[in-house]
């Protein structure tokens, strides 16, 4: 009896831990991005990332900075998940975090990856974190407001199971949907030629700003301890899919300025 609870209390205490970047892009939804990406690499590109990462795809790597959370070492890059902004405000106006964020983040690993004389090492760890962050980048809850860290503290459910909504838009909605990553991927829109011109164009910040008006809506989305249920997935999942694949586009145009 008493070993149980010794097993089980560190276990509570854990999944509770209050880090403003608990939750992100399922495990889905992020190799969706990078296999959506993989459609858009130019050739040069796509050999470059393969002697990289030595034949390993974007999809497979995409989780890859979320695997090394568990590793102290690694603790300065927790930052790097997400952005605090409130509702007023755009990413130039809004108060930075000293210790980073997704912005400093992705524009640290384009650096490091044009370096000619960054190391082997860096540029597969960088080009495995740039992966990532770009898909973070376009999960609207992460550019969240830092009172309730980005919606980890609002509390709702999912199905009448207890949850919050960075939950939601993370996985929950992902899961619901029941596709794997390869068929999230293979049923993206057809877009024409302008429609991927126009994804492309702009900053990383631009792409903060647009993406942070869609945050802006999915908090006015749900009231704190609502029931979500096939309702709520059927007036948002077009907004997942159509995210994925945003951020798949832009994170091979991202590739394809760095290597061409």
């Amino acid at each position: 009896m008493n070993f149980k609870i010794l097993l089980i209390i560190p276990f509570f205490l854990f999944s509770n831990a209050p880090h403003e970047d608990d939750d992100f892009w399922g495990q889905n939804g992020h190799r969706a991005t990078g296999k959506i990406a993989e459609q858009y690499l130019k050739r040069k590109t796509k050999r470059k990332v393969d002697e990289i990462l030595n034949g390993q795809s974007l999809a497979f790597v995409s989780t890859f900075a979320d695997e090394i959370k568990s590793d102290r070492k690694y603790r300065e890059f927790s930052p790097l998940h997400y952005v605090n902004m409130d509702f007023d405000e755009t990413y130039a106006t809004a108060k930075k975090n000293p210790k980073g964020d997704l912005v400093t983040g992705i524009k640290k690993s384009i650096t490091i990856l044009k370096d000619k004389n960054s190391s082997e090492e860096d540029k597969v760890f960088y080009l495995k974190m740039l992966v990532h962050f770009m898909g973070d980048l376009h999960q609207p809850m992460h550019i969240g407001r830092k009172e309730d860290k980005g919606g980890n503290t609002v509390q709702v459910q999912w199905f009448g199971q207890g949850t919050n909504l960075h939950a939601v838009w993370d996985t929950k909605m992902i899961e619901e949907w029941n596709m794997s990553y390869l068929e999230l991927a293979d049923n993206a829109k057809d877009l024409s030629k302008e429609q991927i011109a126009a994804i492309e164009q702009g900053t990383i910040e631009n792409w903060v700003n647009e993406v942070h008006q869609i945050t802006k809506k999915v908090y006015k989305s749900v009231k704190s301890g609502e029931n979500l249920r096939y309702r709520y997935s059927y007036d948002h999942f077009g907004i997942v899919r159509d995210q994925l694949q945003i951020g798949g586009i832009r994170l091979a145009k991202v590739l394809n300025d760095i290597y061409n």
